[in-house]
């Protein structure tokens, strides 16, 4: 029989302490944080949690429910679709005042047919002071039935306040192998593939399931990769920045288009207007409304060209990684199989300080788009520091 806890992925000291917590009361508490690198499975092991204490934990249903039911309860949570769990994920850079006050609303609510009403918060890290001070209460003293369980990268992303009322469970990146096994399991992939796809994603679960099954995403990032042997001087350097800041643009556009105009049609509907006079002769209050959600939207928007041009740069450090390991001689297995000739290409053409100078390069860059410096000004900047030094 399957369980709920299939797929969370190389965790096994995590997976016994949640499990610990359906089984013995002792062990349960209302507030849990759960911690890991991106792509350890965060909200993969908050939803089976979640499961878990609806519907109980796989062979030991909850009192008074069938197995039948129990199962049934189970894939309802792991599809979004149960009434007593409630997920929050979102694409915004915080998470509002208005929106945690909402979920304090929702966490106050009996649950409807399970022994717990669940609320789980994928990114808790974008839960600001000002939002958290209006959740602090709720964490603190939550009605006897209700569970909230918060994600985040770290302990350090998450407002201390929220933190030091949560018990705390951390995932680590899971091996490259147990990823892969599980490609295997849910897709059907081809084993040496799926192995692949792990590694240069660097054990991302999400990752290498895109780069498994999409030949587009695996095109996107040899192409990020050429970046490293390609770039010989300055205007090859600016080409690439140009480029990448130009796909990861596109990229965010294309996701976000249908899903802006849906929401908004959505929003317009809501309001009662009529989407044919969007802009036109709406009351002010509704275009206020708008111009809010488009705001949102672009802020959105932004975040995900961010997050693109990230992923890019931590792609390349992957390959500036594999470049010092064999300039060091160093027997670890290199995350960029297919890529091994251009590899050991630029580690003979260099030395490992000029690697190191690379990475270091890459890791500014990274910095400074986080802190709100011009894509292309932050990329421009890496791609001349990656080129040849005579």
């Amino acid at each position: 029989m399957s369980s709920v806890w299939d797929d969370v992925v190389g965790q096994p000291d995590a997976v016994a302490v949640l499990r610990r917590a359906v089984t013995d009361p002792g062990s349960m508490t209302h507030a849990w944080l759960v911690t890991g690198p991106p792509g350890s499975g965060r909200s993969v092991a908050a939803r089976a949690f979640a499961a878990a204490l609806v519907a109980g934990d796989d062979g030991e249903e909850n009192a008074g429910m069938s197995a039948a039911v129990a199962e049934n309860a189970r894939a309802r949570v792991l599809r979004g679709t149960h009434p007593d769990v409630h997920v929050v994920a979102t694409d915004k850079t915080v998470i509002t005042v208005a929106e945690v006050r909402d979920l304090v609303t929702i966490a106050q609510r009996t649950p409807g047919e399970a022994p717990w009403r669940v609320i789980v918060v994928e990114d808790a890290d974008r839960i600001v002071e000002r939002s958290a001070n209006a959740l602090l209460k709720a964490i603190e003293e939550p009605p006897p039935r209700t569970v909230w369980i918060l994600c985040a990268p770290s302990e350090q992303d998450v407002i201390t306040t929220i933190r030091s009322r949560c018990r705390h469970v951390t995932l680590r990146v899971p091996p490259a192998d147990a990823v892969a096994d599980l490609l295997v399991r849910r897709h059907g992939i081809d084993h040496a593939d799926a192995l692949t796809a792990a590694r240069a994603a660097q054990s991302h679960i999400g990752l290498a399931t895109s780069l498994a099954m999409n030949p587009e995403a695996r095109a996107r990032r040899d192409r990020v990769l050429e970046i490293a042997s390609r770039v010989r001087g300055v205007g090859d350097a600016v080409i690439a920045a140009g480029a990448l800041v130009e796909v990861a643009t596109a990229q965010a556009s294309a996701s976000s288009a249908e899903r802006d105009a849906v929401e908004k049609s959505e929003l317009l509907r809501a309001l009662g207007a009529d989407t044919a006079e969007a802009g036109k002769t709406l009351p002010a209050n509704v275009r206020t409304q708008i111009r809010q959600l488009e705001e949102d939207q672009k802020r959105r928007s932004k975040r995900a060209v961010v997050d693109g041009l990230d992923r890019a740069m931590t792609d390349l450090l992957s390959f500036y990684r594999d470049v010092l390991a064999v300039q060091v001689g160093s027997d670890v297995a290199l995350v960029n199989q297919a890529q091994v000739s251009d590899v050991r290409a630029v580690a003979s053409a260099s030395t490992p300080e000029q690697t190191l100078r690379r990475t270091e390069a890459i890791a500014t860059a990274r910095t400074r788009l986080a802190g709100n410096v011009a894509p292309l000004l932050a990329v421009e900047a890496m791609t001349v520091a990656l080129r040849p030094q005579g």
